[in-house]
């Protein structure tokens, strides 16, 4: 799945990859911001993990990964 966060006084989004279901993300943001201080964790693609402050993310959106089709699609048949 691929998630665009935002976060607050950043001009740019961070793009990240995981395997997580949108429903553990959004249960961990919601965690996290339920305590003081508390920090999102997000177990990237290749090993990685950010973390981030629930307080400074501004947004999140998750987004299923959808194949990329190659062509130019379906002509709508003969002529």
């Amino acid at each position: 799945m691929e998630i665009k966060i935002g976060v607050r006084h950043i001009g740019r989004e961070l793009n990240v990859e995981t395997e997580e279901s949108a429903e553990e993300i959004e249960g961990s943001l919601r965690d996290a911001l339920c305590t003081e201080g508390g920090i999102v964790v997000i177990n990237a693609t290749k090993g990685r993990r950010i973390l981030l402050p629930a307080a400074q993310i501004a947004y999140l959106e998750l987004a299923t990964k959808h194949p990329r089709t190659v062509g130019f699609g379906f002509s709508g048949g003969s002529d």
